[in-house]
């Protein structure tokens, strides 16, 4: 599966599709609604099938229900399914069950099979109207869904979920292997030595998201201005997120130009969250990832992943000795087997490049004992 992302030109018909997605808001918060009270009422979960069959009895009585196709309808009661199921089995863990949204700020609804069509070109037939969007590259494949996403801005884009033909397969082009351990100071830590400083756009944009934040918030509640201030601040924050973005497609490529298997160490990032907060969210190491794997996917490498529990830091990467204890504070120190340096993150690296290649049977994490001069 593929996920293609286009822009809508700004048209007045526009008005069109952000009404339906207001009117998919007012559908989830019903639904919202009647599963409290089926819950409240019976003490069971409401039944997927039964309320598609309910919300399909109220869509044809209110007319404001009827701008939204009927597959979106049923996808918005699935969403809600798969959540209170989500909710039901993870509750111990701390997961929430959905709530009520504010209809301005829902952001899309989703069409599946039918209620839309690609007419060539830029255009694409939404209903019974026809929009144009920036073709920045060719749809191949069979489309699977197409959501219509509002962003804080009110533009519009089109999400195309595209079914490819086929997966490449594994090819080695440079032969090497290199691992990555993640940090707050440095970004990351490759096993050759190199270090890559993250930017921290966040950080370097705080003084603007400050000044829009307090010129929004001294705006009366209902003008204009606080309308214009609100925008502002939005901007300020989509400009993070794109240079963000764009660093971290840069890096994916640079990366998997050099190197052919590529492993990182599983990191419980919501627990580092609680810990550190701001800047881990900054660092967004699993935004990074997502666009890593894809691009690795893309060209034909590998990204491996090794177990969260593995003493990547403790261990020596020159004899495998394993410490009992390492402080965060402590950067540096000296293996008391074989009397080996070893810097914190650059040792990590190492033992997470020899454990990521023996996952998929290219090494041995076990290390030969070094030789003992008598």
């Amino acid at each position: 599966m593929k996920t293609l992302k286009f822009k809508l030109y700004q048209h007045k018909r526009n008005r069109f599709l952000k009404r339906s997605i207001n009117a998919a808001g007012v559908i989830y918060n019903h639904c919202i609604a009647l599963h409290r009270r089926y819950y409240r009422m019976w003490g069971k979960h409401l039944n997927c099938a039964k309320l598609q069959a309910h919300i399909a009895k109220l869509r044809n009585r209110f007319e404001f229900w009827q701008s939204v196709g009927s597959q979106a309808v049923q996808d918005i009661c699935q969403r809600i399914d798969q959540a209170y199921k989500l909710f039901f089995k993870h509750k111990k863990k701390g997961v929430r069950p959905p709530g009520f949204k504010k209809v301005k700020k829902y952001k899309s609804f989703t069409l599946k099979q039918a209620g839309y069509k690609f007419l060539g070109g830029n255009r694409v037939k939404i209903g019974s109207r026809v929009y144009q969007y920036w073709n920045s590259r060719d749809i191949e494949g069979k489309v699977k869904t197409l959501t219509i996403k509002r962003t804080p801005l009110g533009e519009l884009f089109l999400v195309v979920v595209v079914h490819s033909a086929g997966e490449p397969e594994i090819k080695f082009t440079t032969g090497k292997i290199a691992g990555f351990d993640f940090g707050l100071k440095t970004f990351l830590t490759c096993s050759d030595g190199s270090k890559i400083e993250s930017p921290q756009f966040f950080k370097q944009s705080l003084n603007a998201i400050k000044i829009a934040n307090r010129h929004h918030s001294r705006k009366l509640k209902g003008s204009s201005n606080r309308e214009r201030g609100r925008k502002n601040l939005v901007r300020a924050h989509e400009d993070i997120t794109n240079s963000r973005t764009d660093w971290f497609w840069k890096l994916a490529h640079e990366l998997t130009d050099r190197f052919d298997l590529l492993c990182f160490e599983t990191l419980n990032l919501k627990g580092m969250k609680r810990l550190w907060g701001r800047k881990v969210s900054d660092l967004a190491l699993r935004d990074f990832l997502n666009i890593l794997e894809w691009v690795a996917r893309k060209k034909g490498k590998q990204v491996v992943y090794i177990d969260q529990w593995y003493p990547s830091s403790k261990t020596c990467s020159c004899c495998g000795h394993v410490l009992e204890s390492l402080d965060l504070s402590v950067r540096e120190w000296r293996c008391p087997s074989c009397q080996s340096v070893n810097g914190r993150d650059e040792n990590a690296a190492r033992n997470i490049q020899t454990v990521g290649a023996s996952t998929i049977g290219l090494g041995d994490v076990r290390l030969a004992m070094p030789a003992i001069a008598i």
